[in-house]
């Protein structure tokens, strides 16, 4: 049943009466049938989701808009009692979790789980309580997907599956503030849609060999901060990992950064908003990227996937209310938070202790180049307790403004706000304002392209008050608003992710206007006459810069980008802050 984009319809039409055991029969999936040695196509996964949806009221699939390749990203939701009007679950605190498959098409898990679990849930196989609402994306990465072969020769299976990289070549794991593709202007547009209060992001782990089947990477705590950051790091994460272990699974936190093999011990990946997770932080979201073990077999992997998103559903609905009050709680106190931290690092002074199985790592001669190679025991297994370092300190940190203001010449970054649901209001007739503009001092480029840019880092800026005229149509962005830490994440230039760093503002970069040295001498030289204070800055540079002092062509420079003939707009960061009320 395709729907239009999640206008929750009122209660369907009756579900199908045939039989749990004749609907579990027509829909076996291709990881079934092949024992655990296949993972589903992007066409098979298509007629799956479109069967199901034509047999059961309580799923309904729809599509987000195109993707790179041209498809349409599409959407599936599940509802117990086939209700999905939107005001009923706000009212009745219902909790949204999202999942999101193949973003990195090479780790296919959570395709196969998920088309298990909401069959499962469709045909009373497995009980998701009536206070959740289920929405998957099936297939993130089509062009990805669709590009099938083996790209990961680290990996235990599937057969046969999809490349990182979608049909330009993007990592849509690295997409979510520079949004690029497509795929994430969709995925995006839902989470403004449905708002979810949990999100979870399929993935398999590369790196290190241990025992465990599953690891979990989860919002880093301290910087979802607040009642929700609280609540996930003291309560809802553990009840996960009791869950998992009742279950069978020791999960550990993702293995990451650790400085020679893992039971030295390692810090919690910090993810910034370019990741999925560290995106969703910015809304509040409790968000988690499960990570399988490549090396386990597949079918370990995807019954492990689906074992742990029954756990999220499971914790979820007993603990609603919970939820609900942190991010609530967190959203409200967002109109009297002013400080916001931009960047962050691992705390090493503190950290805590995580029981670890894994396999002694030793070296041995490598058999292609003779030298030294690293190497996993598989006939030394061990348990110890490890270090574990999953507190964050900031390293940066901004006030926030009452509101920016954006000319509406940047059209780009007016499209990206208003997709993540920013409210935003125009100016009717032209009005001078006071504002704080930042002048961007000095920045570093990668040598490099990344993700299709050339990234943008350690921007240093000096804020000065101006009276500027800004035009009717010119964007007027009130901080005090749900969006507040994403405004702040993406509009500040100094933030690591921040639309600056991605290459949105570069026209300001480069000077557009100059002079002819010998007719500006004699400018220059009456401009010194005129202003004793510019001669005096003048004199005090040739003091303190020998060579400065011996460079003509830069003593003449110097006056004239202190001129009232140099170009305003150079280096001037086009985002104003305003630091006053306003109406």
């Amino acid at each position: 049943m395709k729907r239009p984009l999640l206008l929750f319809l009122f209660a369907l039409a009756a579900a199908n009466t045939a039989s749990a055991q004749t609907i579990d029969s027509a829909f076996i999936t291709s990881f079934e049938r092949s024992n655990g040695m296949k993972t589903a196509t992007f066409m098979e996964t298509l007629d799956f989701y479109k069967r199901l949806s034509e047999s059961f009221s309580t799923i309904v699939t729809g599509d987000l808009g195109p993707t790179d390749i041209g498809y349409p990203l599409r959407y599936v939701l599940y509802s117990s009692d086939s209700n999905f009007n939107k005001d009923d679950i706000k009212k009745e605190g219902r909790i949204v979790i999202l999942i999101n498959n193949d973003i990195h098409p090479g780790e296919p898990d959570g395709v196969d789980a998920s088309m298990m679990l909401l069959r499962d849930a469709a045909t009373r196989k497995i009980k998701v309580p009536k206070n959740v609402l289920l929405a998957v994306i099936p297939m993130y990465n089509l062009g990805g997907a669709l590009n099938r072969g083996r790209s990961r020769p680290n990996q235990n299976g599937p057969e046969s599956y999809g490349f990182r990289g979608n049909s330009r070549n993007l990592d849509l794991n690295r997409d979510f503030i520079k949004c690029d593709a497509g795929e994430t202007i969709g995925l995006e547009d839902l989470f403004t849609k449905i708002s979810p209060d949990i999100f979870i992001d399929n993935h398999v782990s590369d790196g290190a060999d241990y025992q465990h089947v599953m690891t979990l990477l989860a919002t880093q705590h301290d910087k979802l901060g607040g009642a929700t950051g609280d609540y996930m790091y003291s309560t809802f994460t553990p009840l996960l990992y009791k869950d998992m272990k009742e279950k069978g699974y020791d999960m550990v936190p993702y293995v990451n950064d650790f400085d020679k093999t893992p039971e030295t011990g390692w810090r919690e990946f910090y993810e910034s908003p370019r990741f999925s997770s560290g995106y969703a932080a910015l809304f509040h979201i409790l968000a988690y990227v499960p990570e399988t073990h490549m090396l386990k077999p597949y079918k370990d992997r995807v019954n492990a996937t689906y074992a742990l998103m029954r756990s999220i559903i499971k914790q979820s609905a007993e603990h609603a209310t919970e939820i609900k009050k942190a991010r609530a709680d967190d959203l409200a106190a967002l109109a009297g938070k002013n400080d916001f931290a931009l960047d962050w690092q691992a705390d090493t002074t503190r950290c805590d202790s995580i029981l670890f199985k894994g396999y002694e790592a030793a070296y041995k001669p490598s058999e292609v180049s003779g030298l030294p190679r690293l190497y996993y025991d598989h006939s030394k297994p061990f348990t110890k307790k490890i270090p574990f370092y999953d507190h964050f300190v900031p390293t940066k940190t901004v006030t926030a403004p009452k509101a920016y203001i954006i000319p509406k010449t940047w059209v780009s970054v007016i499209s990206q706000l208003r997709n993540n649901g920013v409210n935003i209001h125009r100016f009717n007739r032209d009005t001078i304002m006071t504002v704080t503009a930042y002048h961007i001092d000095n920045y570093e480029t990668t040598p490099h392209p990344y993700e299709k840019h050339y990234l943008h880092k350690n921007v240093q800026v000096t804020p000065n008050k101006i009276s500027i005229r800004f035009y009717q149509g010119d964007y007027y962005i009130s901080a005090n608003q749900t969006a507040k830490r994403y405004l702040v994440e993406t509009l500040e230039p100094t933030a690591p992710d921040a639309f600056f760093a991605w290459n949105y503002f570069d026209g300001i970069l480069q000077q557009k206007e100059g002079y002819s040295s010998y007719v500006f001498e004699d400018i220059a030289a009456d401009l010194l006459k005129k202003h004793p204070d510019l001669r005096k800055l003048l004199e005090e540079k040739k003091k303190n810069d020998p060579a400065f002092a011996a460079d003509g062509n830069a003593q003449l420079d110097f006056v004239y980008k202190r001129s009232p003939y140099f170009e305003q707009s150079y280096l001037r960061y086009p985002v104003y802050r305003v630091e006053t009320p306003n109406p």
